[in-house]
């Protein structure tokens, strides 16, 4: 997939992703910061992980428009879509709402995305999840192996969000789709981690990359809640926390003749960025 002359380097593409949205902290401040990321890296293509835009579970017809009005060309989701049922009616009808491609037959929903940027570059995006610690669905390196010849007959420019509790198994992905897509980015834990890196043969990754909304909090939540159903063991009445919201995300430039990522770039604001670079020459 990724023959390239080192020396002539052409037509790079920007690929901005911002991670799990959490609750009205998370969809204020995108609505707040989302422009000026596409701006300051004159972004092509975005990307938004939306599973926990309305109150922590699922996404609503009002937020995805908002997203859409804002420049977001697909939203990814995970496994607390269809704890929202009204999120059912948007998985059946928008085809820029995508969910995991593992979820078994019969499901609701488009597990990726394929669409051109307005300079003509035909993108793919697709979701898998995993299954240790989560909902025991089907495997999702049988569904990769499954979907990825239908993505690829139309593009080399393949994302690929694992919604992933284990890192394991979100790194498993990484190395195991080395290669076949441009970049492999986890989401699911709200946990920014500092893997960012390029792998070996060209495809951008990072095990999680973190959470868009209050930071006072516990992955979005309350404090107060989190500590009860710590403490106590029982279910607490989920709370959103509000205050110290930061966006999170990352931008991955990629040639979009090859497929291969060539930068990848970790951001948390207003916190830290990190830069890697692909030394190809």
């Amino acid at each position: 997939m990724y023959n390239i002359n080192k020396n002539k380097l052409t037509n790079t593409l920007s690929i901005l992703f911002i991670g799990d949205i959490v609750g009205n902290a998370g969809l204020k401040i995108t609505e707040e910061r989302l422009p000026e990321l596409i701006k300051r890296f004159s972004a092509d293509v975005v990307i938004v992980n939306g599973e926990n835009a309305d109150g922590g579970k699922g996404i609503i017809a009002d937020q995805a428009d908002m997203l859409f009005k804002l420049g977001v060309d697909v939203i990814t989701s995970g496994n607390h879509i269809w704890d929202n049922w009204g999120s059912k009616p948007l998985l059946y009808n928008e085809e820029r709402l995508i969910r995991p491609a593992n979820y078994p037959q019969g499901n609701p929903g488009m597990s990726y995305r394929i669409f051109e940027t307005k300079d003509g570059v035909t993108v793919a995006v697709m979701q898998l999840q995993g299954r240790i610690f989560m909902p025991i669905i089907d495997c999702p390196f049988k569904s990769a192996e499954k979907t990825l010849p239908k993505l690829q007959k139309r593009t080399d420019v393949i994302i690929v969000d694992v919604h992933a509790e284990a890192t394991a198994e979100k790194q498993a992905m990484g190395w195991y789709l080395d290669g076949k897509v441009s970049a492999v980015i986890g989401t699911h834990t709200h946990v920014q981690t500092s893997d960012a890196n390029i792998l070996p043969k060209g495809t951008a990754y990072i095990t999680d990359t973190g959470m868009t909304g209050s930071f006072d909090s516990v992955l979005g939540m309350s404090k107060d809640v989190a500590y009860k159903r710590m403490i106590l063991g029982t279910a607490q009445k989920y709370e959103q926390a509000e205050e110290d919201p930061k966006i999170s995300g990352v931008n991955i430039e990629i040639d979009s003749i090859t497929g291969q990522a060539l930068k990848i770039t970790a951001f948390c604001e207003p916190v830290f960025i990190t830069d890697i670079t692909n030394d190809i020459g």
